[in-house]
């Protein structure tokens, strides 16, 4: 049950480097985000798999010496779009359009009124909002990990224009958004795996109307 598995799952402060996640569980974690929910269809954002330890280690460097960026087996990347363009809005649509084997009068509708806002807009607003469809995946890809009974630290804490540098995401015409690695934890070093996992109540959390 996924709720259990939530309850089970913690933001892992200090994993086993001996351990490692089988591709299979890795590659169902990023389906998972690839299947998220977004905006239009439009999917703004790509997942970025680092397993290499160099990379891993220079990355470590500019995400507070976070110990997990390292000592996890592979790091998961979200980067966004940095825009909307009429090139990207079109492949989606194209894409859409290849793969039901129809071509859908309101769906074309829909095309024109994306392509005459999107691209006008301000760069900086249109990445925000790519962003915010990358969380999405991202929390897909939290759930999904703990589906999976593998341990992840969802972790904003990391210098971006560094991390795009070092993975060369600007030329790619993306932006990092925040990372997660995966891997098993190891109780004896971390501090917050036996403590409670507490969140408001559900009286203060849910309003009905």
């Amino acid at each position: 049950m996924l709720i259990e598995k939530l309850n089970w799952r913690y933001a892992t402060k200090k994993m086993d480097p001996s351990k490692t996640v089988a591709e299979d569980k890795v590659e169902r974690i990023v389906e998972a985000a690839r299947l998220a929910p977004t905006s239009s269809g439009l999917q703004p954002f790509e997942v970025i798999v680092v397993t290499d330890p160099e990379v891993r280690a220079k990355i470590r460097e500019i995400a507070w010496n976070q110990a997990q960026v390292t000592e996890g087996s592979h790091l998961l990347v979200f980067a966004a779009w940095d825009n909307y363009t009429e090139e990207r809005i079109n492949h989606m649509f194209d894409l859409v359009n290849e793969e039901r084997g129809i071509k859908n009068e309101g769906w074309e509708a829909y095309r024109k009124m994306l392509l005459s806002s999107y691209p006008q807009r301000d760069a900086a607003v249109n990445f925000e909002h790519a962003a915010r469809q990358a969380y999405i995946g991202f929390g897909m890809a939290v759930a999904q990990a703990a589906f999976e009974g593998v341990d992840s630290t969802p972790m904003e804490g990391f210098d971006p224009a560094k991390l795009d540098e070092i993975l060369g995401l600007r030329e790619k015409g993306l932006r990092s958004v925040t990372i997660l690695p995966l891997g098993y934890r190891e109780p004896e070093g971390d501090w917050l795996v036996n403590l409670k996992k507490v969140r408001r109540p559900l009286e203060e959390f849910v309003s009905r109307v």
